[in-house]
């Protein structure tokens, strides 16, 4: 999604996607930040039912776990990231949902409710804690159905999972009339539908992306800590009430015409740079 050479492939009309691929590994920490996202050809893209090899980089499925085998340079400072992730399902989901009108793009959580194993040995860094698996995928350019969004997932008490996917298409009408899903994701993989709650604004970043999270009204929603901060997107943790519960949730807002704007495709390379 966040491509340039892709972007412009497809604007060419040579959009092949398995020649467009990277694992995107993300550290937050004052010791151990790194962000890795190196794009390869198809020469370098091997995948079967049960493994995806990008690079020396592999994502292997072994019936019961998902092992990520990682091998990556960090960029813009030239940091490895080598180690291996270990995502153990609690249970699988076959829950699919448009973003759009059109049905053109879509997303699914895997593993909603999981549980990682990280073993880094550059950066060393090993822990264990709540994982969450998910998938989008998409039959066009992001630009052409969505002007912005804020989703965010938070843990629960029962263990259970809540998603909320708050979605401003193009078009007219579109920001006030939003497309909303908000869904709880049992341990086993069940789902059930909530009343999607108010939106709270948020703070915006530094670097003015507006950010807003749905919450329980009359529980104050606050931004913790902001761990991504670029021109188009924000990843941030974030405070709010959901379900009667007070959360910490994983949040992010993106801004999809700053993504596609020149300056910003220009300086994607910098963290993305392509190795085909």
């Amino acid at each position: 999604m966040f491509s340039p050479y892709y972007r412009l492939a497809h604007a060419r009309g040579r959009g092949d996607a398995n020649n467009h691929v990277a694992l995107n590994v993300a550290l937050y920490g004052q010791d151990a930040r790194r962000w890795a996202m190196t794009e390869r050809g198809r020469g370098q893209l091997q995948r079967s039912a049960h493994e995806l090899a990008i690079g020396p980089s592999r994502v292997h499925w072994d019936g019961q776990s998902v092992r990520i085998d990682i091998d990556e340079l960090g960029m813009p400072l030239p940091r490895r990231v080598r180690g291996q992730v270990r995502v153990h399902p609690h249970g699988l989901c076959n829950f699919v949902a448009p973003l759009d009108a059109n049905a053109r793009h879509r997303w699914g959580p895997i593993a909603p409710c999981a549980r990682i194993e990280v073993d880094l040995d550059q950066p060393g860094l090993h822990w264990r804690g709540h994982a969450y698996l998910d998938s989008n995928e998409g039959d066009e350019p992001v630009d052409r159905a969505f002007r912005e969004w804020d989703w965010s997932r938070a843990l629960l008490a029962d263990g259970s999972t809540a998603v909320v996917y708050d979605v401003r298409e193009r078009g007219a009408g579109a920001a006030t009339s939003p497309r909303l899903i908000a869904q709880r994701f049992a341990t086993d993989g069940r789902s059930e539908a909530f009343a999607p709650p108010p939106r709270h604004t948020l703070p915006r970043s530094a670097w003015r992306i507006e950010r807003a999270t749905r919450g329980d009204a009359g529980t104050p929603a606050r931004v913790l800590h902001t761990l991504e901060d670029t021109p188009f997107y924000a990843r941030s943790l974030v405070s709010c009430g959901l379900l009667g519960e007070r959360v910490t949730a994983m949040h992010e807002s993106l801004n999809v015409p700053r993504l596609v704007s020149l300056p910003v495709q220009c300086m994607l390379p910098c963290r993305m740079p392509r190795r085909a």
